[in-house]
Order: C-alpha cells, then structure tokens, then sequence
C-alpha cells in the first residue's frame, strides 16, 4: 500500500471542499492502488478527512486496512475502476452549479479554455436518483460513463475521473466552472461556442501533463494559506 496516497487523498477533500464541492459528510474522492481503493471514511466532511480518515478496500467492498465505516456509494467508485483500467481516481460529489445542470436538458456547450477538457462530451446516468449502493448500480453508472471524463448524474451530482488524483480535482473543478461561466453567459445572450475543430486546437497546450502537478501544488497551498490544513503533514504543498 503507498501511504502517500491517502495523504493526498486528505488534500484532494479539503481542495474540493473549500471550492463548493462540500455536502455535509457526502461526496467522496478515491485512488486506484493495484487492486485496492483507497477512499474517506463515511461520517465526516470533505473538509475534515485526514490522511487516518482514508480507507482501504478491495473491490468487491470489503475493508482491508483502517477504521470507520465505509461509504455506502464505495461500489460507485469500485465499479468504474473495474470497467476503466484508465482510471487511477474517482471524485463523487455535488457542487451546485454542476447539480443543477443535470436537472434541466441543457447541454454542454465548449464556450472557453477551460470547457475543451470536456471536448468528447459529457456522459449522463437517467437510470436513477438513488444512491449507487449495490455493484449493480455502480456498474450501470460505469456503463453509462463509458470512455467520458466525467458523468451527469440526474438528480444527484457529478462523477468525474482522472489519470492521477491530481487530474480528477482538477477535472472536477473545472467542470463546476465551465457550467458556471455557461450559466453566466447565458444570462448575457446568446451562447457561441467554439467549433469541434478549434476545441482539438486547443486542447494540447491547453491541458498539458505537467500542468496537473503545477495546479495541485496550487491548490495545496491556497489551503493552506486559508488556514483549513489542521492535521495535514506541515512539509505538503
């Protein structure tokens, strides 16, 4: 097991918490480590997991190493690692702007830089408001995923994935904020979007590899300087 890996996922919940993601003790990140998970425990919030917060399963669910209860969504996470081998993390959670965009029809539109992450599209899950409790369910939400960066779950929230913990943070934010700017701008007139064509263009300078670790150091530190790092390792960020 890398030990340094629920350290992170300590700072990814505190970064997703201090940018709106937090819902009392729900939404959840997790991390790929060969053939376990690693996740926040069930009963605290985002912005209260420390690095002995994190759990470590299998998955099929079952707890291999620490204390507390596990999530009843855990199977959501499980279920896309599964299906994706591409996927080392899982963010679940419920940020407003994103939570409200899957209760209308509206569509993504690819306004501004930060919107070509989601060139290829959203996914959406309609099959279900209920909390993904059962492999079943995590496994429909897989499916309905399918090779996307991230999931429109109707009625309940957003599930976006990454290549690295750092990457689904920072997918997760940046796809409450392509809605929000999309929310705004739609107020202001009528939406222009780029074309397909300039989105690819875009793209690779754009969201460059090294950026992820660049952003991550960032978002380590501004949690930091609010002062929201209590029982965090003083040498991160």
């Amino acid at each position: 097991m890398d030990e340094s890996l629920k350290i992170d996922i300590a700072w990814a919940s505190r970064i997703l918490a201090m940018h709106g993601h937090g819902d009392y003790t729900l939404g959840h990140v997790s991390v790929r480590d060969g053939d376990l998970v690693h996740m926040k425990r069930n009963g605290i919030g985002l912005e209260e997991v420390a690095p002995a917060d994190v759990l470590t399963i299998d998955l099929d669910g079952n707890l291999v190493a620490g204390e507390g209860r596990i999530h009843l969504e855990a199977a959501l996470h499980t279920e896309v690692y599964r299906a994706r081998p591409d996927v080392r993390s899982v963010v679940h959670a419920h940020p407003p702007y994103a939570t409200a965009f899957g209760c209308t029809d509206a569509e993504l539109a690819l306004l501004n830089h930060d919107a070509v992450l989601f060139k290829d599209g959203l996914a959406y899950f309609d099959d279900t408001a209920e909390l993904i409790v059962n492999r079943e369910q995590g496994a429909s939400v897989a499916r309905a995923l399918g090779e996307k960066r991230a999931i429109v779950m109707r009625g309940h929230g957003i599930t976006v994935t990454g290549q690295s913990i750092p990457w689904a943070v920072y997918a997760a934010l940046t796809l409450e904020r392509v809605i929000r700017i999309q929310t705004i701008a739609s107020q202001l007139g009528e939406l222009r979007p780029m074309t397909q064509e300039m989105a690819e263009c875009v793209y690779p300078d754009k969201y460059r590899e090294e950026f992820a670790e660049t952003y991550w150091q960032y978002l380590v530190r501004q949690v930091q300087r609010a002062g929201l790092d209590d029982g965090m390792p003083a040498e991160q960020g």
